[in-house]
């Protein structure tokens, strides 16, 4: 889109299913936070699906590419959301964050096309940040000792690994 929207399909497929499981952990009031926010369709999907229902909730997007920060700002402003604030300029790996005060941490899809170090600093900011009781949600592909993986994760995660060998489906273990 020339006025700067991304759009990534994988968010249409998936975000109904992740909005159902994140409804129940949503807090009544304050900040969700979302880390490496991609084009920003998922953030601002939620805030949509969840305005009614959680009306103080204020949502912030982050990621260190400039062109995704710019698309999750022209899809807010296209939608007209007023709960979201500006998009952050925030790299995983670049820790300590600064205080955000989230209620939530949200991160979809970051922890295998990254490097561990951006895991590690997700989980090490999480704790830091989130208040007592306070939620990290992740989505993506895991790798879990007790249930095979598919053909099509196995694949998926060595086409990662050609691509960067920093990268891949992590152990749900290694995460928790």
């Amino acid at each position: 889109m020339d006025d700067g929207r991304l759009h990534f399909p994988a968010t249409a497929r998936n975000r109904e299913a992740i909005a159902e499981v994140l409804e129940p952990l949503l807090p009544q009031r304050g900040l969700v936070l979302e880390i490496a926010s991609g084009s920003g369709e998922h953030l601002c999907h939620f805030q949509q699906q969840f305005a009614a229902s959680h009306p103080l909730l204020r949502w912030q997007g982050s990621d260190p590419d400039p062109l995704h920060r710019r698309s999750l700002q022209a899809w807010a402003d296209a939608l007209d959301l007023k709960a979201m604030e500006e998009p952050l300029d925030l790299d995983a790996t670049a820790v300590p964050w600064p205080a955000l005060d989230p209620a939530l941490i949200l991160c979809i899809n970051m922890i295998h096309i990254a490097p561990w170090a951006a895991c590690q600093g997700l989980l090490a900011e999480a704790g830091r940040q989130l208040p007592k009781g306070g939620q990290l949600v992740l989505y993506g592909p895991f790798v879990e000792p007790s249930v095979p993986t598919s053909p099509s994760n196995e694949a998926f995660d060595a086409s990662l690994r050609s691509r960067d060998p920093s990268w891949g489906l992590r152990s749900l273990e290694q995460v928790s």
